[in-house]
Parts: C-alpha cells; sequence; structure tokens
C-alpha cells in the first residue's frame, strides 16, 4: 500500500524501495513483483521492469493485471511489440470487463498508425469507464490521425529502432545536401551562361557538380546499416518518401536543364535593354528561358518551398479537429490534454487562415462574393468550433495559456471583417480609397497570424517545448487522477476459504463449454499456493474448455464449518508440466447456508 501511495505521488524511487520490501516479505505475492516493475518502468530501468512483470506472470498465469503491466512494459523494448500484443491480448481476454486491457490495446495499434483499431478499443473501453482520462485524450488522437514521431519505424520490426534513426537522418541529410546544392549550382550556371556569356563553360562546370552529388550519395549510403527496412520505411513515412522522391526528380530536372541550356545572352542581341543599364522586362525573361526549361529552373530552385507549403496545407488538413476537441475538454484539465487542447487549436487555426485567404487571394472571384463567403464561413465555423469542440468552459484558459494563439484569433476575426468591408465597397457606392485600404488591411491582418505562429514555434524552439504543429501531439500514458489498473491488489483467500478447499472433498468446477454453462465435481485441489491460486485436477473436457473461455468459478463447501461454503471465480490456465489445472481468482463470494430456525421461519410455497 505504501508503494501504490507513493506511486499515485509520482515517487518512483519510494515506490521501488517499497515495494522491493514487498517482495523480500512475501516472494510468493505477485502484487509486490508488479508494482516494481512499474517503478523500474517510470524511473526509465525498461529491461528490469521486464523481468519483474515476468516474475508476476509466473506467480500468477491467470491475473489480467499480470498479463497488463507485462504487455505495457514489452512495448518499450525494441522489437518485442507482437510480445506486449499478445499479453494484451490476453488481459483483454481475462478481464474483458476492464478499461486498461482495451486501452493499452489502443495504444499498441496506435504506434502502428491503426487509427481504426485504435478507436474501437478505445470507445470499447470507455463503454466500461466512461472517465477514463487516457481513453478519452487517445480516442481523440485518432480523430487527428495522429502519427508517433518515429513513424517511420513499425514496432514489428526486430531491429533497433536507433538503426532506422540514423537511416532516416542519412536519408534526410541526402536529399537535403542534393537539393541544395544542385540549386546553387543551376543558378551559378544561369549566371554564366547568360550573363557572360560562358555556355560551354557552365555546363562543364554544372556536370562537375554532380561528382559532388555522387561523393554526398556515397557517403550518406555508408552510414545506413538497414538497408532491407529502407522501402517499409518510405512506406510508413510520408514526408520521408516525398523528399526522396522529390531529390531523385531535382536530380533528373538538373541534367535535363543541363543538356538543354539555351543558347541565350543577356549581354547580346535578346536583350539590348542590358547593355543599355536597364533590367529586362518580365515578357523578355519568359521570351528568354522558355516554358519547359523555366519550369525545369524553378522544380531544382524551388522544389523546397513548394514541400513546404504542400505539407503545411496536407498537415493542416488532415483529421477532425472539432471531434478531437470535443474528447480532450470531457476530461478533466491535466497536463497532456490542455497541451494536445492547444495544439489542435492552432491546427484549427491554419484551417480557418486558409478560408479567409482563398476568397480574399483569389481574383477569380468577384469582390462581393469573396466578401459574403468570409463573412458566412469564418464565424460560422468558429462558433462550430467553440460549440461542438466543447471549449466553452475552457477557451480562456487556453488562450490565457497560449497569447500568440490570442493574438492570431483575433487577428483572423479582423481579417474577415476588413474583407466584408472591402467588399461592401462597391456595393454600397462607397469612395474606392476606403475599399483599396480594407483589402490592404486584409493582407495586413493575414501576415500578422502568420507572423504569430512564426513566434510561437520560434519560442516553442528556443525553449524546446511544444509548439504549434502536429508533432506536439503526445500520447496519454498513465496520465490523470486514476491509478492505471496494473496496480490493483491481488484477491487474497482468507483461512476459512483455504480450509474449506484444503479439507473438502467436495468442489464444483463451472465453466462455459459450446452449449453453454457447465458444471463437474473437481477429482482434488492439490493445493493452494501462499498467492492464492487453486490447483486442481479437473477433467479433459474442463482442459479444453479452459482454452476456449479460460473463465471459471470453483465452488466448495467447509466438512468441519458445514453451513459455511466459498464460490471462488477467476482464470483457469492449464498447465501440461505438472498436469493440474491453475484457477487465479479474480473475485470471492462467501456465504452460510440458512439453519433449521432459518428454514421453519421462511414461508411455504403450495
Amino acid at each position: 500500500m505504501v508503494a501504490v501511495a507513493r506511486l499515485a505521488r509520482d515517487q518512483p524511487e519510494g515506490a521501488l524501495e517499497a515495494a522491493g520490501e514487498a517482495v523480500e516479505r512475501d516472494p510468493d505475492g505477485e502484487w509486490g513483483h508488479r508494482l516494481a516493475s512499474l517503478a523500474l518502468e517510470r524511473l526509465g530501468r525498461d529491461s528490469e521492469a521486464v523481468v519483474a512483470a515476468q516474475d508476476a506472470v509466473r506467480l500468477a498465469p491467470g491475473s489480467w493485471a499480470a498479463r497488463l503491466r507485462l504487455g505495457s512494459a514489452l512495448r518499450r523494448l525494441p522489437g518485442r511489440w507482437r510480445d506486449s500484443w499478445a499479453e494484451a491480448q490476453q488481459a483483454v481476454r481475462f478481464a474483458p470487463e476492464q478499461p486498461d486491457p482495451h486501452v493499452l490495446i489502443g495504444d499498441l495499434a496506435l504506434l502502428r498508425g491503426d487509427h481504426e483499431q485504435a478507436a474501437v478499443a478505445y470507445r470499447a473501453a470507455l463503454r466500461r469507464d466512461d472517465d477514463h482520462t487516457a481513453g478519452r485524450i487517445n480516442l481523440g488522437l485518432t480523430f487527428l490521425r495522429w502519427d508517433r514521431s518515429r513513424d517511420h519505424h513499425d514496432p514489428t520490426w526486430t531491429v533497433d529502432p536507433r538503426d532506422t534513426g540514423r537511416a532516416r537522418r542519412a536519408l534526410e541529410v541526402w536529399t537535403r545536401q542534393v537539393r541544395v546544392l544542385l540549386a546553387i549550382s543551376l543558378t551559378a550556371v544561369v549566371v554564366l551562361a547568360f550573363w557572360y556569356d560562358l555556355h560551354d563553360q557552365a555546363r562543364i562546370g554544372g556536370a562537375a557538380v554532380l561528382v559532388l552529388v555522387l561523393a554526398a550519395t556515397v557517403r550518406q549510403a555508408r552510414r545506413i546499416t538497414v538497408w532491407r527496412y529502407v522501402p517499409g520505411m518510405l512506406a510508413r513515412d510520408l514526408w520521408l518518401s516525398v523528399a526522396v522522391s522529390v531529390a531523385l526528380l531535382v536530380i533528373a530536372a538538373y541534367v535535363a536543364a543541363l543538356a538543354t541550356l539555351p543558347p541565350w545572352s543577356l549581354a547580346g542581341e535578346v536583350v539590348p535593354l542590358v547593355a543599355a543599364g536597364s533590367a529586362p522586362t518580365l515578357v523578355q525573361w519568359e521570351d528568354l528561358l522558355g516554358g519547359f526549361w523555366a519550369g525545369l529552373f524553378g522544380l531544382v530552385l524551388f522544389n523546397g518551398v513548394a514541400v513546404l507549403l504542400l505539407r503545411v496545407f496536407a498537415e493542416a488538413w488532415r483529421g477532425r479537429p472539432v471531434r478531437a476537441l470535443a474528447e480532450f475538454t470531457v476530461t478533466p484539465p491535466e497536463r497532456v490534454g490542455l497541451r494536445n487542447t492547444g495544439v489542435t487549436l492552432w491546427i484549427v487555426t491554419v484551417r480557418l487562415w486558409f478560408l479567409v485567404a482563398v476568397p480574399a487571394l483569389l481574383p477569380l472571384v468577384a469582390a462581393e462574393r469573396r466578401a459574403a463567403l468570409a463573412a458566412v464561413c469564418v464565424p460560422v465555423a468558429m462558433l462550430y468550433v467553440l460549440d461542438r469542440g466543447g471549449l466553452r468552459p475552457r477557451i480562456r484558459a487556453v488562450l490565457r495559456a497560449d497569447r500568440w494563439l490570442a493574438v492570431a484569433l483575433v487577428f483572423l476575426f479582423l481579417s474577415c471583417a476588413a474583407l466584408v468591408v472591402a467588399g461592401a465597397v462597391p456595393t454600397l457606392g462607397l469612395a474606392p480609397w476606403i475599399g483599396e485600404r480594407a483589402w490592404w488591411s486584409v493582407v495586413g491582418a493575414l501576415l500578422v497570424v502568420v507572423l504569430a505562429f512564426t513566434a510561437r514555434a520560434t519560442r516553442a524552439w528556443w525553449r524546446g517545448s511544444a509548439g504549434p504543429w502536429r508533432a506536439s501531439l503526445i500520447l496519454c500514458e498513465g496520465c490523470g487522477p486514476r491509478l492505471p489498473g496494473e496496480v490493483s491488489p491481488s484477491v487474497v483467500l482468507g483461512p476459512e476459504v483455504r480450509r474449506a478447499f484444503t479439507y473438502s472433498r467436495s468442489v464444483v468446477l463451472s465453466y462455459t463449454d459450446a452449449g453453454g454453462p457447465r458444471t463437474l465435481a473437481v477429482g482434488a485441489v492439490t493445493s493452494v499456493s501462499r498467492s492464492g491460486e487453486l490447483r486442481l485436477i479437473a477433467a479433459e473436457e474442463a482442459w479444453a474448455a479452459a482454452e476456449r473461455d479460460p473463465r471459471v468459478a470453483v465452488f466448495v463447501a467447509d466438512p468441519i464449518e458445514r453451513r459455511f461454503w466459498a464460490e471462488v471465480r477467476g482464470i483457469a490456465m492449464p498447465d501440461a508440466a505438472e498436469d493440474v489445472l491453475r484457477v487465479t481468482p479474480k473475485h470471492v463470494v462467501v456465504g452460510e447456508y440458512p439453519g433449521r430456525h432459518e428454514a421453519r421461519t421462511s414461508p411455504r410455497r403450495p
């Protein structure tokens, strides 16, 4: 109990000391091993936590709490995801009425990016406990289509995540070096060929840069030791795959640009204004470069900006943040929930920014229609998020904690109002300068929102804290006031129950068969362990039924105190080595038969 209290106060060192003393006093008690495993896990000693959890499972193989503890500890070791999944499935099989095994199933599915299966597991947990904080918060992450930071690594792989992490960094460095090097090189080629009329020298120098690209490729390839996992990494990590694909495309575009380098010159007859001291016009530049070569040049130089804009747009419009907010705000205020709420509100803010920017900057739509579209969409979207996201009781606290978010929302509203004014100027017959200033106000307000996001991101980067991006979303593991299910105490058999099972020869086993509930007499109770585990000699059909559904009940009547009876409901595990059926208690019910005087006072039925 001291260990549990210290774990509740987040004192893992003291909890480990108390749990160690409990194990020393009662080596056969699995509860102390479970508590020691949880304390070791919170101290970051994952391997030792697994050993302690395995000791708990060895002492009580039918304990759902021991299986849950072992599954939670195994998921932190590289290559043990399948073992963790098997233990979590056993915990659900032993105690389907408990929410924590379902939450562990959801966490394991979420770590692999299986959002649908994770949502099913979290909903199953919330049906059993509607106030489960971890289940609520992690269910919200499934609506956001959350991926962990190491989404390139499949937890089922036996390779060390650090090896795949080094491979990912090598691929990222290679793509960055290639794209930057080729962009600088092609810019120099353009200057030498078109400005100084050195086409041959520029083409030779540009071709020589490909040797540096080859050297960078060989250098980064030598750092990758897990090549057989690289295709799987690219399949799991979308943006890593995009970066590698863009790098290969840039190399091809660079080679094509060198091969099709136009024989033009800014110093010759093509652009005579340059010799006179004036800059070439936009039309002359378009005529100079041509459509195809201009496309190659733009791909090599501006691919990074294009990928960045694509990623911002895709990350902003991925998932259902309003549904996620509804889950985050249901739970009591705590650190993980508030952090995820703030990040989700930034995602909503970016979406609202697009709703204002697209009508404001789209030249094909009339001003009145743009104003009407912004006047309807943005305020309605804000009210919808505030109401359906459950933010009314928490919006002040969230905005007070993140001032830059408040600034961004205020200027979004101002940009919407300015857009309405700009659109109403032609309709109301106002002065044209009012409309022009309103349009500039829209652009300025949108720019302030971008600056607020940049300032918030810069502060987070400088402090090393959570930023306004998806990577700051975190999984809830043991958060909230509720203690995890693996700290629940073991079921203790009292001396009367132990005596009844030791001396009685009238023991009945109840189990579920294919045809329904069945009961049969137990041949003998060979022993009752110090931890309360029953070891029964039962028929083969009981063994087969226990393998299908391990939940059983054992009934016994005390031969000494004849009015006393007990029923132990637990989990039956066949032990082929000792040829017994091991029953781990989950619940114990005791009672007494009615006496003769109680039978006389009872009403007699006709």
